[in-house]
């Protein structure tokens, strides 16, 4: 690569790479690369968040049908029992919007990047990059809404499942 050191009184020393032989990590293959494979990744990303907390909520609810207090030992095995697997919907729930949210910035960085270097100030342009960078963000509400409902709604049958096996327990 052939670097060039200009020396400036009121700059500074500085260096320029010279255009005839391009960085292999410079801003602009880095942005191409973000732009070419940001909505894949963050879509891949969610789809799969939203795939697990679908599999996982179904699963619990399975769970829950087929639940029977007798089965289990202690209160303690119960509640181990039960909520097992909800960790993992929380974590969904509370991190999808942010994932889609990265997906925006990104999105936004790269429609800033496009204008900056066309020099294109069209307002249409401009709208375009940003609404699409904001279907992420979306996409990741898509995601979080439902996961959060079915987690407060198997937390619920949980605390009934629980109360029910206890007030048994008391009974006998």
């Amino acid at each position: 690569m052939l670097t060039q050191v200009s020396i400036s009184l009121l700059t500074g020393p500085r260096l320029s790479v010279s255009p005839a032989c391009p960085e292999p990590f410079s801003q602009g293959s880095i942005m191409e690369t973000l732009k070419q494979s940001v909505d894949i990744v963050i879509f891949i990303a969610l789809g799969l968040m939203g795939f697990i907390a679908l599999w996982l909520t179904l699963e619990r609810l399975l769970f829950i049908r087929r639940f029977k207090a007798e089965n289990y030992a202690s209160e303690a095995d119960m509640e181990k029992a039960l909520t097992s697997n909800l960790t993992m919907l929380y974590i969904i729930y509370s991190n999808a919007p942010y994932v889609g949210l990265l997906g925006t910035v990104v999105g936004i960085m790269v429609t800033f990047y496009d204008i900056g270097t066309a020099g294109n100030l069209d307002p249409q342009v401009i709208m375009v990059g940003l609404s699409l960078a904001l279907k992420a963000t979306a996409l990741g509400l898509v995601v979080a809404i439902p996961t959060l409902m079915a987690y407060h709604l198997l937390n619920r049958l949980i605390r009934v499942r629980l109360a029910a096996a206890e007030d048994k327990h008391h009974e006998n």
